[in-house]
């Protein structure tokens, strides 16, 4: 008899124009109940750049195939993760160069990249760009990946004493990201292929840069507060958290927020009813205990 997957995930995706022209966030998730693997995909179109709306789709959708295909197929997935983050994540490039080179008009498109990958009880993940990909454990709020962004470099020049603070703040590039799918060669990418080991109760947040118009606190308040909540209500308080801050500026939002779930325990079968010539039998199920074993990625709250 196959074994129980330990762990049930509730999982709800939401997206928000924002005060901008376009929606140039997109985000897609796979969760099915008892199959022991999962995953989400999130890109952020590159504003103010030809065609990111269309880049952030094309992310999502070659990453998503590509990542469909091992779904059923979890024990032959993890010994060969780290290939098969890395080479999504190529054809998703490789996609949005063909896609630009027949298009003039879309030339200089580009497209962030978030892919967390659970299975069982441990997480993996793929990321290009500044993207975050959060996790709330007992109250507090961790960013897992790496952010290919200046303002990240920046940040670590000021606390090495190379910038003041106010410099690295009125820096006119602060914005800018360092890697991106463009269809070019990718500068930086972070692939996650040793797991962290997640906890019953964990939160995870992959979300684009649109939702840190909430202050780190605001999330982690709303995320502990609502730990009753599904996926879905805790979703739409995000989104109404946003709505309600009503900035004119206010970029897109895309996030797929993930709730680690013990798998509940089933009712103990009745004993075998003896009849005529027919025994009928019932078989159980065996369910084993988790530890963490992993440190949080750097150790450091956000």
């Amino acid at each position: 008899m196959p074994t129980r997957a330990k762990f049930a995930y509730d999982a709800a995706t939401a997206i928000a124009q924002g005060g901008r022209e376009r929606q140039e966030d997109s985000v897609a998730s796979d969760f099915l109940a008892g199959a022991g693997i999962g995953f989400a995909v999130l890109a952020d179109g590159m504003g103010g750049h030809a065609a990111g709306d269309m880049a952030s789709k094309i992310a999502v959708t070659e990453v998503f195939a590509g990542l469909k295909l091992w779904s059923d197929a979890p024990t032959r997935l993890e010994p060969r993760i780290r290939h098969v983050l890395t080479g999504v994540a190529e054809e998703a490039n490789a996609c949005i160069r063909a896609y630009a080179e027949s298009r003039p008009e879309a030339l200089g498109m580009g497209a962030t990249l978030l892919a967390p990958v659970i299975v069982e009880d441990r997480l993996y993940w793929v990321s290009v760009g500044d993207s975050p990909l959060l996790l709330l454990r007992a109250g507090r709020l961790y960013r897992l990946n790496a952010d290919h962004s200046l303002a990240a470099e920046l940040d670590r020049m000021v606390a090495a004493g190379e910038l003041s603070a106010e410099e690295a703040q009125r820096h006119p590039d602060r914005d800018c990201v360092t890697s991106v799918l463009t269809g070019h060669e990718i500068p930086l990418m972070d692939c996650r292929d040793a797991p962290l080991t997640l906890k019953a109760g964990d939160l995870i947040l992959a979300t684009s840069d649109g939702l840190l118009a909430l202050s780190v606190r605001e999330i982690e308040t709303l995320l502990s507060e609502g730990r009753d909540l599904s996926s879905a209500a805790l979703s739409q308080q995000l989104l109404a958290r946003i709505e309600a801050q009503d900035l004119p500026e206010q970029d897109n939002v895309a996030f797929c927020l993930i709730r680690v779930m013990p798998t509940p325990v089933l009712a103990t079968a009745p004993p075998p009813r003896r009849r005529r010539r027919l025994t009928l039998w019932a078989a159980g199920n065996r369910r084993d205990g988790l530890q963490f074993d992993h440190s949080i990625r750097d150790g450091a709250a956000i």
